[in-house]
């Protein structure tokens, strides 16, 4: 099945890249996928899923994480603050983390629950006005907030790279910001670079239509 192509593929790039494939994580992203793609996936051994949406998520997973044991469930979408607590009961992850406003509120949420997600800070790597994510000459000061002030553990940088561009040099760019901030982990690439991702350092790549097929609705 193309799961097994793009684990493949993943560990060919890796081995490329000098680096180690186990240190590279697939996160399927099922959003807007019919629910019988989304099962033969889980049927097939996978349990490292991400969705956009909080509300799609709280429809679909509960209900699958019944049925098959150790699903991970990463939110790679941007999250509203009013659905915070929702996402916190849903997600292991969350990729989209960019605005102090945000991090206010998670910080808050995690000390009343008493535990935290794995947190990625989104990064507006092109300055695109129609992309979330923090502007790359605010990350220092971003983090120093999410650290220090509130002790939020963070893990690494997402970014989605501008699609007119080639991405070798967002996702060179990232890597050298995550280098400058002690961090070591980072969510880029997707279906069509994700080898190239790999081989800048992407330690979480995230696939959709290569593993599932095209989305049959809008999303």
């Amino acid at each position: 099945m193309a799961l097994d192509d793009i684990r493949t593929r993943i560990r060919s790039a890796a081995t490329a890249a000098g680096r180690n494939p186990d240190d590279i994580t697939l996160i399927a992203i099922s959003k807007v996928q019919p629910l019988e793609r989304v099962e033969a996936v889980l049927e097939a051994g996978h349990r490292i899923f991400g969705e956009n949406r909080v509300q799609e998520a709280g429809e679909k997973w509960p209900d699958f994480r019944e049925r098959f044991d150790g699903v991970d469930l990463h939110l790679v979408g941007p999250l509203q603050s009013n659905k915070l607590n929702r996402a916190l009961d849903l997600f292991d992850a969350i990729h989209s983390l960019d605005r102090d406003s945000l991090a206010k509120k998670l910080a808050n949420a995690v000390q009343s629950r008493g535990g935290c997600p794995k947190l990625f800070v989104q990064v507006n790597v092109g300055r695109e006005p129609q992309k979330a994510g923090v502007d790359p000459d605010g990350l220092e000061g971003f983090l120093k907030n999410c650290r220090d002030t509130l002790d939020l553990p963070i893990s690494g940088l997402m970014t989605i790279p501008p699609a007119d561009d080639e991405p070798e040099k967002w996702f060179g760019m990232l890597k050298q910001m995550a280098a400058d901030q002690g961090l070591t982990e980072l969510s880029m690439g997707m279906s069509g670079d994700f080898e190239t991702a790999i081989a800048h350092g992407a330690t979480h790549v995230r696939i959709g239509s290569a593993i599932f097929g095209e989305r049959t609705t809008a999303g």
